[in-house]
């Protein structure tokens, strides 16, 4: 067998079930920060990393787990993909990974891997909780074996070691598996018949695995011959191969662990409650709103902070800009009002990613999906859109690209147009924002989380029906079956904990200084010209605030943006929004992240050294006949409407580019929009008429 003796680099894929510990290995062995998750679905794409050893490049690839060589979703046929090639993008080495807690499936999928005839090697993980004897497994299965507690960074270093001798010297496997007698005697007939093909694959053909189609005519009625008579009508062929991987995979397991299987451990007495049919869903439920309820109460403190750092800043760049006032306003009320009114809300985001990559480690998402297997039954999705469902609360994109989990394009197709619904981080800001001016003040702390709760549970309120309608209308999808593997209940890693929430606290501080900055100056620009006459202090009897108030009042209407507003309030009356919510809204579009900063340079601009102030800016202003503008009944209008409205070119462009397709993308941005405005009316309306104000 070829070595890579001669290569500069050499390409190693990291192959496995779900959930065995690929992403922690992979992380292990380059140093990259993939993303990891106690719960099958987090990589759905090909990542990559590198280290060097003695002059060579040692390239990783960290390849979707699949249970099996039988694809069924379009992360596996990524995997696939990379599993099979025979061009020069072909790995010189597998690493498979074994959990040595769930060795008996893993064992199966690596009897399929082995037929691939490629140089391979193992890395076996779990071995901190279940005793396997690894130079006893490396003899029945022809490789070598490597024990590797990833985490922890025990036996990373053998690997790597163990690697450089398999690309110097490679290892393929021969098993053995044990078939009956007739499916060898169906392969030596094929053979002799002229059907080409390995042994492997002629096998395929007996029990009816691999398709018959692609064989002339003459040898397919030659091959279902010979399997009619040999095997008989009454067996199943797939079936068949499975009881033999699974039998051999059962007789291994059994000489190599050291200890006896436990009947029933802590992970199956803790499923009894949590998975339970009716209070797991209590618990699941219980488990979320403690989550919401934790980001607003516990991030107050820290916002407090941030606001003070914010006014201080202002305070010491206003005395020196004091002498040129476009320069001023720019910096105090584009710069800081915009960039400040969002990093405000910076303790949130981190507070609920820091929640999510805890349940995440802990092992219960799997189960939260077990449980909302039954929740989007009837709507035609399974148990599997909970992970792209879950993974939009923190951003769309992601959740968009975790789709590929699906079973089938169908379903995938409607996970997809569905995801957005989400209330993803960027919306956080408007809900803790205006439950901060109308919520909290008047019905305490615990209605306040309740609120924010209910906020982030309307879109998947909105979300299910629309499956439904989608996979009856349009798509026609059948209902799939669920399979879930469950991992084990464990400590979640502070460091994978960590590395969550600073890639996520990293990519909001990206976005701030971005996207954010440039659209609050762009905002500020369109609010700021054209100038508007002065007001005369000569005809009106006002003191010098009223005067400065009024002149305030002039230019935001009388401004670009402002003209703008106007024009389109119209449409957005109805749900109890005046030409400057209007105007906020219009101006996130582009990307929902905006909303703030508008809302901070509209309602900031001309108020003096308290423009940080948003919330006391809101919960003063007034309409032109003297009353609020923002009563309870449009607050939460307003927050309905930004809990389902589609204002993110970014995964418009995200869903065109998953479904190849301009006409699903826009189809999501005009349902959502449409769905957005029609339930933020019903809410205003509904408020209005129960007295709300």
């Amino acid at each position: 067998m070829s070595t890579t003796l001669g290569k500069k680099t050499a390409r190693v894929a990291i192959v496995g079930r779900p959930n065995a510990g690929k992403t922690t290995l992979f992380n292990a062995l380059t140093g990259a920060k993939q993303r990891i998750g106690n719960y099958p679905g987090i990589t759905v794409e090909i990542a990559e990393g590198s280290y060097c050893v003695s002059g060579r490049v040692i390239q990783c690839l960290d390849v979707p787990g699949l249970y099996s060589l039988r694809a069924i979703s379009e992360d596996e046929d990524e995997a696939l993909r990379v599993m099979t090639a025979a061009d020069d993008s072909a790995a010189d080495l597998y690493v498979i990974v074994m959990d040595g807690s769930s060795l008996e499936r893993c064992l199966f999928l690596f009897s399929q891997v082995a037929e691939l005839g490629r140089p391979m090697l193992v890395a076996l993980t779990m071995t901190d909780v279940e005793a396997v004897d690894a130079e006893e497994l490396s003899r029945h299965i022809g490789v070598e074996v490597i024990p590797v507690v990833a985490h922890r960074n025990q036996g990373v270093d053998e690997l790597r070691d163990a690697i450089e001798r398999n690309l110097a010297d490679p290892v393929a496997p021969d098993l053995e598996l044990g078939y009956p007698e007739m499916v060898r005697i169906a392969v030596q007939r094929l053979a002799q018949n002229g059907v080409a093909g390995s042994v492997n694959e002629l096998r395929e053909y007996a029990l009816g695995i691999r398709s018959h189609d692609g064989l002339p005519e003459l040898q397919r009625l030659q091959v279902e011959a010979e399997m009619k008579d040999l095997l008989g009508k009454n067996i199943e062929g797939r079936l068949l191969d499975s009881q033999t991987r699974y039998a051999w995979a059962s007789s291994v397991r059994k000489a190599v662990h050291t200890t006896a299987p436990r009947t029933k451990n802590r992970t199956d007495k803790i499923d009894a409650v949590l998975t339970h049919r009716v209070f797991g869903v209590f618990i699941f439920l219980a488990i979320m709103y403690g989550v919401f309820q934790g980001i607003y109460t516990l991030a107050s403190p820290l916002m407090d902070l941030i606001e003070m750092g914010t006014g201080w800043l202002s305070d010491l760049v206003s005395g020196p800009l004091s002498g040129t006032p476009m320069l001023h306003d720019l910096v105090i009320d584009g710069v800081i009002a915009g960039v400040g009114g969002v990093l405000v809300f910076l303790p949130q985001i981190a507070i609920l990613f820091f929640f999510i990559a805890v349940l995440e480690g802990s092992g219960y998402l799997a189960r939260a999906a077990f449980l909302m297997d039954r929740s989007l039954g009837w709507c035609g999705l399974n148990g599997r859109a909970f992970i792209p469902l879950l993974s939009s609360y923190a951003c769309a994109i992601p959740g968009i690209m975790a789709a590929r989990v699906m079973p089938d394009p169908k379903s995938r197709l409607a996970t997809i147009l569905v995801a957005p619904l989400m209330s993803c981080s960027a919306r956080l800001p408007v809900y803790v924002l205006l439950i901060g001016i109308f919520i909290e003040p008047q019905y305490g702390a615990a209605a306040a989380g309740l609120a924010l709760f209910g906020m982030h549970i309307v879109g998947l309120l909105v979300a299910v029906p629309t499956a439904l309608v989608l996979n009856r209308g349009f798509l026609k999808g059948p209902r799939l079956p669920f399979l879930l593997e469950m991992p084990r209940y464990q400590w979640p890693k502070p460091r994978d904990v960590a590395i969550t929430v600073w890639s996520k606290v990293a990519s909001f501080l990206k976005t701030a200084g971005t996207v954010i900055l440039a659209m609050s100056i762009v905002i500020w620009a369109l609010l700021y010209f054209p100038r508007t006459a002065p007001v005369d202090r000569y005809r009106n009897p006002w003191t010098p605030e009223q005067i400065e108030s009024q002149q305030a009042q002039r230019q935001l209407e009388n401004s670009y943006l402002g003209q703008f507003g106007r024009a389109v309030t119209p449409v957005f009356e109805p749900a109890g929004f005046d030409w400057r919510l209007t105007t906020s809204i219009i101006a996130a579009f582009p990307a929902r992240e905006v909303v703030v900063p508008a809302m901070s340079v509209i309602f900031g601009m001309g108020e003096g050294e308290d423009s940080d102030d948003l919330r006391s800016a809101i919960r003063d202003a007034k309409k032109p006949d003297g009353t609020p503008l923002m009563g309870l009944s449009n607050a939460i209008s307003l927050m309905v409407f930004f809990a389902l409205c589609c204002q993110c070119l970014s995964t418009v462009a995200t869903i065109k580019a998953e479904t190849k397709s301009w006409k699903w993308a826009w189809l999501a941005f005009f349902y959502m929009t449409a769905i957005a405005w029609v339930l933020a009316v019903v809410v205003y309306q509904a408020g209005i008429a129960f007295g709300w104000g």
